[in-house]
């Protein structure tokens, strides 16, 4: 096994642009997962964490890093999931898969 594995290296600016259309099933689901990990990580530096969890999460690369973040930062309080794909918003409860 080589030394230096390529998950724990720092991501690239290169990696955070999707190519393509996103199927809003995807979307939702790199939405609702990422904000899942922040809130099971609680990072003191949330963008970081963010752009680690995307390098390294093979699904989410599908999906542009800075959708993914503007849909974060529209997050209300309380327990809610992203649906909709990229012209959804956020719904009451849980989200219907995981």
């Amino acid at each position: 096994m080589p030394a230096d594995r390529p998950f724990l290296t720092d991501p690239t600016p290169d990696g955070t642009h999707g190519n393509g259309a996103v199927p809003p099933a995807l979307f939702d689901l790199a939405v609702n997962r990422a904000a899942a990990a922040l809130r099971g990580l609680r990072p003191a530096q949330p963008d970081a964490a963010l752009a680690a969890w995307h390098a390294r999460t093979r699904f989410a690369r599908r999906v542009p890093l800075d959708a993914v973040k503007a849909a974060l930062a529209a997050k209300p309080t309380g327990e809610c999931h992203w649906a909709g794909g990229e012209a959804g918003g956020w719904q009451p409860g849980r989200a219907p898969f995981p």
